[in-house]
């Protein structure tokens, strides 16, 4: 069966996975605060991947968006897998920064396995409300979508995520507080990033000629067929 190519499907899956990528491995363990207001670094950036979540679902169905938040897994397990090999080689004589790669790099397979755990719920929550909801509005609305959808995928993956983290790391405060605060912020970026979504959904429904509607679509998650 021939299968329709697309010309920037491959771009969103490779900006998805960098932007889920660095997210967890470079922002996740960072506690900020700005004029008194506590929140993790990473999520200035991890709302990103939602977003390109829903752009995928929104134009070429959830099997395919699906197939994304695969191989976004797959490239957290080898990130998991590389920073615990790197951290267990013995370090050279002179070279003096192996508590430093530690502080850095330490909890990462915590981390990954947290957001593998909770990314896997979150985001086919997401990209399933948003393709009932497509059917359910006849393809309008696509504000609606979006924001709700996000609202159901983003609250499922901070409820599982901070907790399986961070609990016993920081205290039962801050994992509640930076929690509440991170799912406020994923939700605001959501909404004030709408217009963009809506231009960037536009300009690939002309170019892709694809406006899927997911009538048929077998919706377990625990596959890779499209």
């Amino acid at each position: 069966m021939h299968r329709k190519a697309f010309k920037y499907y491959d771009l969103l899956v490779a900006a998805f996975v960098t932007v889920l990528l660095c997210a967890n491995v470079i922002g996740a363990g960072k506690v900020a605060a700005v004029h008194g207001f506590t929140f993790g670094a990473g999520i200035l950036f991890f709302p990103l991947s939602y977003l390109f979540g829903d752009i995928l679902t929104e134009v070429y169905g959830y099997a395919r968006a699906r197939r994304v938040v695969w191989s976004g897994f797959a490239a957290l397990i080898f990130a998991s897998f590389m920073s615990w090999f790197i951290l267990a080689l013995p370090a050279a004589d002179g070279w003096h920064f192996q508590k430093e790669y530690e502080t850095v790099l330490g909890a990462t397979p915590r981390i990954a396995i947290a957001s593998l755990i909770a990314f896997f719920c979150g985001e086919f929550a997401n990209s399933y409300v948003l393709a009932k909801m497509k059917i359910f509005t006849r393809g309008r609305y696509l504000w609606s979508r979006t924001i709700g959808s996000t609202i159901v995928g983003e609250g499922i993956d901070s409820l599982i995520f901070y907790p399986l983290a961070f609990w016993g790391i920081w205290t039962p405060d801050l994992v509640l507080a930076v929690m509440a605060a991170n799912y406020c912020i994923k939700v605001l970026v959501e909404v004030f990033m709408t217009p963009v979504t809506y231009k960037i959904v536009h300009f690939l429904k002309k170019k892709e000629n694809e406006d899927y509607y997911d009538t048929a679509t077998d919706f377990t998650p625990f596959s890779v067929e499209v």
